[in-house]
């Protein structure tokens, strides 16, 4: 948490970061927009949690470009705010940056004061909360997404079992491909190699049973991913995988509320200063998600 005289300043970095990173959101490398999840209930602006969520945000902003996955727990008592984020391990510092920047802005606009919020791009994940729940195990489902387009035949049935079974072997950012199906998976970096096992072989099983004879599919539980596709299919297939609703909206709200909500920061962060110059828990319940 902030000391009272550094707080404006600090709010003023945290925003000056989420607007910054909101400008170039479509432009950041894999920042495609998945989903993302905000406890309904709400704290109140200006509070210790609030100080403390901005102390977060910004520690995860800056560590990104130093390391693809980190964890942090921020205050103490009822302002207790535990957070993480993650990067594919495949991603350069600069992209796994610049992806968690847009994350974090992201989830700033689109779950403004909730106790509790996660945001998953294509390449990357933050998620915060007043609950302690890093390292604990969760399978539950957040997003799952089939093609509507499907097919029918066994050699390719084949070839995504065979993808699927180099999923759930491997370790760390996990890759497969066999003939014209590819696929990939990963872990938050907090799972034991145990619990990434099992956390992979539930996704997988949701991948096959959801989505049956679907050419390509993701599925997304609270701490792992999987996901398969037919070759080029997301490079060809524009109907299903043009910008969806929810992240063209999103991009058209950055747009015009960044150069309004940077005139508004500035002025309050004026405020503060001159004041100061002057003299002068709530649990998580049920979620509300957004998905494309």
């Amino acid at each position: 948490m902030f000391p009272p005289a550094a707080e404006p300043v600090a709010s003023l970095i945290l925003s000056l970061i989420t607007l910054s990173s909101l400008v170039r959101a479509s432009e950041a490398a894999g920042s495609v927009f998945v989903y993302a999840g905000c406890s309904p209930s709400k704290f109140q602006p200006n509070s210790p949690y609030q100080s403390n969520l901005n102390s977060l945000f910004t520690s995860i902003a800056f560590s990104a470009s130093r390391s693809a996955y980190s964890s942090y727990t921020t205050g103490a008592g009822d302002s207790t705010i535990y957070g993480l984020y993650q990067c594919r391990n495949d991603m350069s510092s600069a992209d796994c940056s610049a992806c968690v920047q847009s994350a974090v802005g992201q989830l700033s606009l689109v779950c403004a004061e909730s106790y509790a919020a996660s945001l998953q791009l294509d390449s990357c994940y933050v998620r915060y909360s007043n609950d302690n729940f890093l390292g604990r195990p969760d399978t539950s489902l957040e997003y799952a997404k089939c093609s509507a387009s499907t097919t029918d035949d066994a050699e390719f049935f084949r070839r995504r079992d065979d993808v699927l079974g180099g999923l759930q072997a491997g370790t760390g950012f996990r890759v497969s491909g066999s003939g014209t199906v590819e696929g990939q998976a990963l872990c938050l970096g907090d799972l034991s190699a145990a619990d990434c096992t099992a956390c992979l072989a539930e996704a997988l099983a949701k991948l096959k049973n959801a989505c049956g004879p679907a050419v390509a599919a993701d599925v997304y539980l609270a701490q792992c991913y999987a996901r398969y596709w037919a070759s080029g299919y997301y490079l060809h297939d524009s109907k299903e995988h043009s910008e969806d609703d929810v992240g063209r909206t999103v991009a058209i709200a950055v747009g015009a509320l960044a150069g309004f909500s940077l005139v508004v920061v500035i002025l309050s962060f004026l405020i503060k200063a001159c004041k100061l110059t002057t003299g002068g828990g709530d649990h998580v319940g049920a979620w509300t998600k957004i998905i494309c």
